[in-house]
């Protein structure tokens, strides 16, 4: 009995290790721009069925419980919490915060779509709107351009970009940024880089204009903030810290059993 505590406890022990991995990002990301916090969900092991519930006894009763001993727990899956972060207004003409559902869609140079809530946009050389690197960061899906001399450049909160020239001081639209959703979102590859990619789990993306079927609206000159919660997450860092000693106590005890049961044969 000794040597399965053991055993049990370990799980324990993994589990909590891989909840601290969890807060550990989370907090590392308090900071990050459009960053949306994890959680560790987990499940019990296989059960060792001693007597089964319902199981008859001398008498031919139905005995109401059984005798059932667990093997631990382990990770079932880690999951995304992407409920709105707040709005930090920046004055950036292309800083654009998405308001509600949706994510931005942006192209890699190998033409692969990702899709971010960081809108920390920029211009490349060409005048293309990018998220990271001036010089080699992703395009904005769809494209949009605005020229060099541009002046003014304002995005509505339906995505319309536009601008006025030094020509002309008419308003003229450059663009419309458009919006993915999924039917689960959960279900997105994270890839790093504030990226997330389609899988067979989260649906294929759903496109609309912002404000349009469901999604959220754009506002320029702010970013959206990680929504990590610091103190609560600190406080699950101390829960998860204490269980986890907790369950080394368990090995410790299980350890003195068995060094009590091999003292008797000797």
């Amino acid at each position: 009995m000794s040597i399965q505590a053991l055993y049990t406890a370990a799980t324990g022990m993994n589990s909590m290790q891989a909840k601290l991995d969890v807060i550990s990002n989370n907090l590392a990301n308090a900071e990050t721009t459009g960053f949306k916090s994890a959680r560790a969900n987990f499940e019990d092991l296989f059960y060792r069925q001693e007597k089964y519930p319902g199981a008859q006894d001398s008498a031919s009763q139905y005995t109401p419980v059984g005798i059932a001993y667990g093997t631990g727990s382990r990770v079932q899956s880690t999951q995304n919490n992407f409920t709105q972060g707040s709005l930090q207004q920046t004055g950036n003409s292309l800083d654009v915060a998405i308001q509600g559902n949706g994510f931005f869609q942006v192209k890699d140079p190998s033409g692969t779509i990702y899709y971010t809530r960081a809108g920390n946009f920029s211009q490349n050389a060409a005048g293309n709107i990018v998220v990271g690197s001036a010089n080699i960061g992703r395009l904005l899906e769809p494209a949009i351009t605005i020229p060099n001399d541009a002046s003014n450049i304002t995005v509505n909160a339906e995505g319309v970009v536009s601008y006025r020239t030094p020509t002309s001081q008419t308003l003229q639209q450059a663009g419309t940024i458009q919006l993915a959703n999924f039917i689960n979102p959960q279900g997105l590859l994270q890839l790093g880089e504030n990226l997330f990619q389609e899988t067979d789990a989260s649906g294929t993306a759903q496109t609309a204009n912002p404000g349009q079927t469901g999604m959220g609206t754009t506002q320029q000159g702010s970013l959206e903030q990680s929504n990590v919660d610091p103190v609560g997450s600190l406080i699950d860092l101390i829960t998860t810290q204490r269980a986890f000693e907790m369950n080394s106590q368990t090995i410790k005890a299980g350890d003195e059993a068995m060094q009590t049961i091999t003292g008797l044969f000797r």
